[in-house]
């Protein structure tokens, strides 16, 4: 049995930033609870990505953007695959990101968004989900900036306009007896500064420890898995986690039957600098953490590694 923090955001975070720190340097991840996202909306969203999912390949397809990298609209299936793994992974996917106005600084590095005349409300539920994914987010980073010592706040400019991204994320039955068990998302890392998870409740998802064994992870209903992404991993040089972990099929009857979840990658501004802060820096090696980068080089390099661009 792990101890992986399974905690409730509801509570004041001074009372709880220490379990979710402690939670994130041992595992790299957290179960949060209370989380403030709206469970009919979370249920509707759930029933329009099932819709969406549902359609004809050549209607779905019209919304796959080529050479686009997967940022907005569809990506079917066999185009992402894990860094260094030799196939793609088993899944489609849709994606919705920020929608900034004409002549916004950084409206350079988002596209527009793609949304679906097929499926009535999608945009509406999709753009309220991401909102409040959004403030869920922000209240787990304030949680951790307490943990680290710094102001409560700091966080909030270094994601203020971020290039986050909401995924609406299906992995179809396997048939045959190669089903239960197999590998839906190879072992990976998340680039991003962290994610949040919802539909983890369905099994599957393993995160690899410390000890080199792959732990399997089970929120109750409703709450959000949340990791630590490589981004906040290089910003602590390492103090907390960027744990690799992966989507296996699991055993029994749920092997057999789609896997429906939905991952929010909240990311840093395009233009925020990733610089190792002082405070995570051993006085005893100054010079062993990352060079500084701003945050969207660091995701093209990251996206070329896992052929989306």
């Amino acid at each position: 049995m792990s101890d992986i923090a399974s905690v409730s955001i509801a509570r004041p975070l001074e009372e709880v930033a220490e379990e979710i720190g402690r939670s994130f340097e041992e595992y790299g991840f957290a179960v949060i609870r209370d989380h403030g996202i709206p469970q009919d909306l979370i249920d509707r969203a759930e029933a329009m990505s099932k819709e969406f999912f549902s359609l004809p390949d050549e209607v779905k397809n019209a919304y796959h953007i080529p050479g686009g990298g997967g940022a907005r609209g569809y990506t079917p299936f066999g185009t992402e695959k894990a860094k260094d793994a030799n196939v793609h992974d088993l899944k489609e996917f849709w994606h919705v990101g920020r929608e900034l106005p004409d002549g916004h600084p950084l409206a350079e590095y988002m596209a527009d968004n793609l949304w679906p005349d097929e499926v009535d409300g999608f945009r509406d539920t999709f753009t309220r989900l991401y909102a409040a994914f959004e403030e869920a987010g922000a209240r787990v980073l304030e949680a951790i900036a307490i943990h680290l010592g710094l102001p409560r706040e700091f966080f909030v400019p270094t994601v203020e306009d971020g290039n986050s991204v909401m995924r609406l994320l299906r992995y179809p039955p396997i048939e045959g007896k190669e089903a239960e068990g197999a590998i839906r998302a190879a072992a990976h890392g998340d680039i991003n500064t962290i994610t949040l998870l919802l539909g983890a409740e369905e099994a599957g998802l393993e995160l690899l420890t410390a000890d080199g064994e792959w732990l399997a992870i089970d929120p109750p209903a409703g709450a959000l898995v949340v990791n630590i992404g490589d981004m906040l991993d290089r910003l602590t040089n390492g103090k907390l986690r960027s744990t690799t972990h992966r989507v296996v099929n699991p055993h029994g009857e749920a092997a057999y039957r789609a896997r429906y979840s939905m991952p929010f990658f909240l990311h840093f501004r395009p233009d925020y600098v990733i610089e190792t802060l002082p405070s995570c820096i051993d006085p005893e090696s100054p010079s062993d953490h990352p060079a500084p980068i701003s945050s969207h080089d660091y995701l093209m390099q990251r996206l070329r590694e896992i052929n989306l661009v």
